[in-house]
C-alpha cells in the first residue's frame, strides 16, 4: 500500500520502519518540525514536508501519529481527504475527531510502548475501528500486514484497555525508576534485579498473575512489611506506594478468601 505518515516522533518512526518491512511504500512524510520530517524521510527513503497543503493526494493510507492535543484540533490543520482513509494512532482519543478531515476514517491504534531508538521492533498488538464496515475491512487488511494480533476496539474499549496499558507499563516503570534511585543512593546493584523483572513478566505468559503473586503482603507478614518500611522512611515517595501496595495486596487475597 501508499503511505502518508504525519508526525516525526517514536511512533511515527518505528510504524514506519514496520510498514517497509512489511513491504509498503511509504510516499510522503510530514511534520511541523522540516528537519525532522527531512530526517524521517531519509530514513524511510520518503519525500518530506512541513507544509501540511502539500500532503499527497493519492495514498492508500493517511497515518495520524502525533500527540493527543494536535489530534484534537485536527480538523484547523489537516487537509480533507476524499479518497484514502485517514487513521489515527491514539488509544484515548475517539475516532469522530477525524469526521471533518477524511471520509473514510478510523483507528490504527498500536497497543505498544514504542521507542524509535529502540533496535529491535517489539510484538505490536493492533486496534481497529472505522466509520464503516468497507474501512474497518481496509484498515484491517493493511493492520494484519504488520501483525497477527489485530483486534476490533470501539472508543469504549479503547479507552478501557489504554487504561490498562498506563497501569503495567506506565505506573511499573516508575516504580522501576523509584527503585533504581533508591539503589543508587544505597550503594545497591540495581542490575541484580533485573533477573526478577524477566521471571516477572515470563510467568504472565503461563499463569494468571493473581496466582503468581508472592511476597511478604500476600502472607500478611507484617514484621517484614514494618522493616521494609522503617527503611524507606528516607523515601517518602516509595514508602507511601510500599504501604499502598502492600495494602491492597493484602485485602485483595483476604477478599478471596
Amino acid at each position: 500500500m501508499k503511505i502518508v505518515i504525519i508526525g516525526t516522533g517514536n511512533v511515527a518512526t518505528v510504524l514506519g520502519r514496520k510498514m517497509v518491512q512489511s513491504g509498503h511504500h511509504i510516499i510522503q512524510v510530514v511534520g511541523r518540525d522540516a528537519e525532522r520530517a527531512q530526517k524521517l524521510g531519509v530514513f524511510l527513503n520518503s519525500p518530506s514536508t512541513n507544509r501540511f497543503v502539500e500532503v499527497k493526494e493519492y495514498s492508500d493510507i493517511y497515518i495520524i501519529a502525533v500527540s493527543d492535543t494536535a489530534l484534537e484540533d485536527i480538523a484547523l490543520w489537516f487537509p480533507v481527504k476524499k479518497e484514502g482513509v485517514v487513521v489515527h494512532t491514539a488509544g484515548s482519543i475517539s475516532k469522530d475527531v477525524l469526521r471533518n478531515v477524511g471520509s473514510y476514517y478510523g483507528i490504527l491504534y498500536p497497543l505498544q510502548s514504542l521507542r524509535s531508538d529502540r533496535e529491535e521492533i517489539p510484538e505490536i498488538p493492533f486496534l481497529i475501528d472505522a466509520n464503516a464496515p468497507d474501512t474497518l475491512q481496509q484498515i484491517e487488511r493493511f493492520a494484519l500486514s504488520l501483525s497477527d494480533k489485530v483486534q476490533y476496539a470501539d472508543d469504549e474499549l479503547r479507552i478501557k484497555l489504554h487504561a490498562g496499558a498506563v497501569i503495567v507499563n506506565n505506573f511499573t516503570n516508575h516504580l522501576y525508576t523509584l527503585t533504581q534511585d533508591f539503589c543508587a543512593k544505597e550503594g545497591i546493584d540495581f542490575s541484580l534485579l533485573q533477573p526478577l523483572l524477566k521471571e516477572t513478566v515470563s510467568r504472565m505468559e503461563q499463569s494468571s498473575p493473581a496466582l503468581m503473586q508472592t511476597g511478604p503482603a500476600i502472607r500478611n507478614d507484617s514484621a517484614t512489611m514494618s522493616k521494609h518500611l522503617a527503611l524507606l522512611q528516607p523515601y517518602p515517595v516509595l514508602a507511601r506506594l510500599y504501604g499502598q501496595l502492600s495494602e491492597s495486596i493484602v485485602n485483595y487475597y483476604h477478599e478471596q478468601k
